[in-house]
């Protein structure tokens, strides 16, 4: 079961992957890997012991299930190779998302929380590690049949760049300026922000200059639409707008300049198939890709609940609020993997790796914006070593001109750094469509 995930998703990652050469000890394929798991994935526990860390290729990489850490990671003979740690058993408990299947921690929104991760403990958030387990057996391939193997490409490029919003808030721009100026106690003020606010369009009500943003660097926007005004039950904020006729109509007007319009599924979605169904339809765009509000997923539940619904190619969720970087250690776009069956599911995960609140809102990270692209590019140029897809979300009221921390600029300078790297600008439908 773990063998035949995993090799799956590296068959994916490179070109012309050659098939039937990787097994465990007791098998007679050419390349063995060593059985170090042990009764681990029986117990069901959320976390194996401490990783043994490992150079490879000039990093240092974490291996799980490494039982003979004094033992070289290959032992290369003529036609045949030893993995002397069981990369197979490490890649499958991070890419399954095993820790948070089995963990019982939760946030205050019912997300399992990167403080609780093995990437949060041996600090390693920002390394795609089933990548460069990927890279071992890369070499070991490559030994045994004498070829190169290469890294996937996206439309001819070496990377990828899948660029998102959430819209979340299209009306309330004046908000805060508002309560500033109630708080002050100028009354001039606050009522010249409540009449711009009744006459004319919202700085937040954006849609059209957000794609034109994304435009500017040869991309399309892929916009995550939330069709539910209501708070949810736990009273957590949906939508501050109506899925109105004249919002329908913008929409249609950017699915026609190549825009993709999909479902960010409210608040209980994640949980509840039958209100995913309902929103689902009454976006009424396709709704090939879906992203819960609040990266709420559960998942114990959710995959299941979308594979229920059926009609989603892809979901967008999975990322750490708390911190940029990879939540399963991967940067590919992967199929997440169904415990009750024991296989993968039919939809495609593109994993969620940016997001434009968890850089500087005060829970997080508290970066400044010069501090964003210098902190963000180590990670980018693993995604690029990988052939990776860098997702992007930038929620469109940061588009906002009087946001200057987490704004235009800063993301501005994001996507000419992914234009200036090669990144082929794809959105989720096509992403998955290369697969």
């Amino acid at each position: 079961m773990r063998l035949s995930y995993v090799l799956r998703h590296f068959a994916l990652a490179y070109e012309n992957v050659p098939q039937g050469l990787i097994g465990y000890s007791d098998s007679l394929q050419p390349i063995v890997v060593a059985d170090a798991a042990g009764s681990f994935f029986q117990e069901k526990e959320p976390y194996p012991g401490t990783p043994n860390y490992r150079d490879w290729v000039g990093q240092r990489v974490p291996f799980f299930f490494d039982a003979q850490p004094a033992a070289p990671l290959l032992t290369m003979q003529r036609g045949r190779v030893s993995i002397n740690a069981d990369l197979i058993s490490a890649a499958f408990y991070l890419l399954s998302g095993w820790q948070e299947y089995f963990s019982d921690e939760r946030d205050r929104h019912g997300r399992f929380p990167y403080a609780a991760s093995v990437q949060k403990q041996y600090g390693f958030v920002t390394l795609p590690v089933v990548n460069y387990y990927f890279d071992v057996l890369k070499r070991a391939i490559e030994h045994v049949t004498g070829q190169a193997l290469k890294p996937r490409r996206w439309n001819g490029a070496a990377f990828a760049a899948f660029i998102s919003h959430d819209i979340d808030e299209l009306r309330s721009a004046w908000k805060a300026p508002a309560k500033a100026a109630l708080l002050q106690r100028s009354t001039r003020r606050f009522g010249a922000l409540l009449w711009q606010h009744f006459t004319q369009p919202d700085a937040w009500d954006n849609l059209e200059s957000v794609a034109a943003a994304t435009a500017r660097y040869g991309g399309c926007s892929t916009f995550f639409i939330l069709p539910q005004s209501r708070p949810g039950a736990d009273g957590t904020p949906n939508a501050d707008y109506q899925l109105s006729a004249g919002l329908r109509q913008r929409l249609k007007a950017l699915a026609q300049k190549s825009c993709e319009i999909n479902l960010h599924g409210s608040i209980g979605t994640a949980t509840d198939p039958l209100q995913l169904d309902h929103e689902a339809r009454k976006l009424q765009a396709g709704c090939g890709g879906l992203r819960f509000h609040y990266l709420r997923w559960e998942p114990r539940l959710t995959p299941a609940k979308i594979e229920a619904v059926g009609g989603f190619a892809y979901d967008s969720t999975l990322g750490f609020a708390e911190h940029f970087g990879f939540r399963h250690s991967y940067c590919q776009p992967f199929y997440p993997f169904n415990f009750a069956s024991g296989t993968a599911y039919a939809f495609v995960e593109i994993p969620l790796q940016v997001m434009d609140a968890t850089l500087h809102h005060p829970s997080y990270l508290q970066l400044q914006g010069p501090e964003i692209l210098p902190a963000l590019q180590p990670m980018l140029a693993e995604i690029e070593r990988f052939g990776g897809v860098a997702s992007i979300l930038w929620h469109n009221d940061h588009f906002d001109p009087a946001n200057t921390t987490t704004g235009p600029q800063q993301f501005a300078e994001i996507m000419e750094y992914l234009r200036e790297r090669g990144a082929a600008f794809l959105t989720g439908n096509r992403i998955v469509a290369e697969l």
